[in-house]
């Protein structure tokens, strides 16, 4: 079967540098992932630093190019994906619609506003070009196992939910929340089958690089509104990214290396009472998040019917909660 040939507009970090990263499961960018790819090839890449163009081309030995557009209409490719700045992330969308370009597949944020990640996922509905949100948490085999165990309730129903995020001592918490909060949210989603709705913020405010931030809102399933709240956090030396369900016989915790399931059970430390003890379901090996994006895209390019695990609509739903809580106007 001939390959698949694959064009990546943006050419930096999660695109391809990152594959030099010794810690990271491999694959863990989108070049990486397609040359891992059987039914995949990389035709070639196009970036407007002539710098991140020298460096795709000496690792990958593909053709480079500094314009998309001339890129697409040399090699007509079966699947682009985006990994330029949220600001342009629908220019580029458009752009491979255009040509005709069967999947693309976008990285998150899949905008930055929220009339741009609705024209995104308008170009996906017209349906001639399938539009995936690389929310790779969805593609994540401990997530995958996280949701089995939601879903069954083997914790009994779920009572709330929290999640933290840490990413750095300096960062902006709103820059930390809408380039990173974005997988918290989508996660939040994706393992309780729910929407996500804003109800109010306290703490630090968005634009400081100091303090805590909190957000609370729900979790909407129909007839059902979970808790849901998520602590935001400056000034920290180590990274965070972790969900907390806790249900009525149990807790489950997962994150960056977190997979626990916590079951209620007599307390051994008072009479008449119950306690959470720790369970052996736990999480080891590769997750396969990378990889098992591209097979999505691939299965995507060979069925036309067929719509992505993280498609546009779910892009948008995550920067639709982004978007509420940057724009609450309450006390803070």
């Amino acid at each position: 079967m001939e390959k698949i040939p694959v064009a990546i507009i943006g050419l930096g970090r999660i695109a391809s540098l990152l594959e030099d990263d010794a810690l990271r499961e491999k694959p863990c960018t989108h070049a990486g992932a397609i040359a891992a790819n059987p039914f995949c090839t990389i035709a070639a890449g196009s970036d407007l630093d002539a710098d991140r163009r020298r460096i795709f081309a000496e690792r990958w030995h593909r053709p480079v190019y500094a314009d998309a557009d001339t890129m697409l209409t040399k090699h007509r490719p079966g699947i682009v994906h985006i990994a330029t700045y949220p600001d342009s992330h629908y220019h580029y969308c458009a752009l491979a619609a255009r040509h005709e370009v069967p999947v693309v597949v976008c990285e998150k944020p899949l905008a930055d506003t929220i009339a741009a990640a609705r024209k995104i996922a308008a170009l996906h509905h017209k349906g001639n070009t399938r539009i995936l949100t690389n929310h790779e948490r969805r593609y994540s085999a401990d997530y995958l196992k996280a949701k089995g165990i939601l879903d069954a309730e083997r914790l009994g129903p779920l009572l709330s939910v929290r999640a933290v995020l840490y990413m750095g001592k300096t960062r902006r918490l709103l820059d930390v929340f809408w380039h990173d909060g974005t997988h918290l949210a989508d996660a939040a989603m994706f393992l309780t089958g729910a929407s996500l709705s804003h109800r109010r913020r306290w703490g630090a405010r968005l634009g400081s690089r100091t303090g805590t931030a909190w957000l609370e809102g729900y979790l909407e399933r129909p007839a059902e509104r979970i808790p849901f709240l998520m602590e935001i956090g400056a000034e920290r030396d180590h990274l965070v990214f972790e969900l907390e369900f806790s249900c009525a016989l149990g807790r489950l915790r997962i994150g960056n290396g977190i997979f626990e399931v916590w079951e209620s059970a007599e307390s051994p430390y008072a009479e008449g009472f119950r306690s959470l003890k720790r369970t052996g379901d736990t999480f080891e090996g590769k997750t396969g998040y990378f990889a098992d994006m591209i097979e999505d895209a691939v299965a995507c390019y060979h069925d036309p019917a067929r719509q992505p695990r993280s498609g546009a609509a779910d892009g948008l739903r995550a920067i639709e909660y982004l978007n509420s809580v940057k724009a609450w106007r309450g006390s803070n």
